[in-house]
């Protein structure tokens, strides 16, 4: 019996299927190396040891199908209000299409709103059109202009 996909923390024995779902698109196919687990691992330590850090997957009777990473960001601005920042949102490709993208934004809002966050903010690389049209449905506003610099 195929129950809905849970939100839960991330464990270290996710890694692998987290990772795999990173590197499933055109963007992560060239930035990702799933056969080399170490930066992960260390990522992943770090991640668990900030309290500020919520690695969450979503698990299907004991598959993960989906991942996001919920940062809380405290912050001076907008009188002294934390922020939440959603990233690396991902749903297996098996199980896309199915609502589960919007469940874990859900919680990643309700986890921001819990937390006393006054906002959440997300970036979504500028190529991947589906993904705005996404975001937009979910009440998200692209209000910003993002920039990034690569060291």
């Amino acid at each position: 019996m195929t129950t809905s996909p849970r939100v839960r923390p991330a464990r270290a024995e996710d890694l692998s299927a987290i990772v795999a779902m990173l590197a499933d698109d055109p963007l992560g196919a060239s930035r990702e190396d799933p056969d080399d687990p170490a930066p992960y691992r260390r990522a992943f330590d770090a991640l668990e040891a900030d309290p500020h850090q919520h690695l969450v997957v979503a698990d299907a009777d004991g598959t993960v199908v989906g991942t996001l990473q919920l940062t809380v960001i405290p912050g001076l601005s907008r009188r002294g209000a934390s922020r939440a920042l959603i990233e690396a949102v991902r749903v297996h490709s098996e199980h896309r299409g199915g609502g589960l993208g919007a469940q874990l934004v859900q919680w990643g809002v309700d986890e921001a709103r819990r937390q006393g966050c006054s906002l959440v903010q997300l970036t979504s690389d500028a190529t991947r059109r589906d993904a705005h049209r996404f975001y937009e449905r979910l009440g998200f506003t692209a209000s910003h202009v993002g920039f990034k610099l690569a060291l």
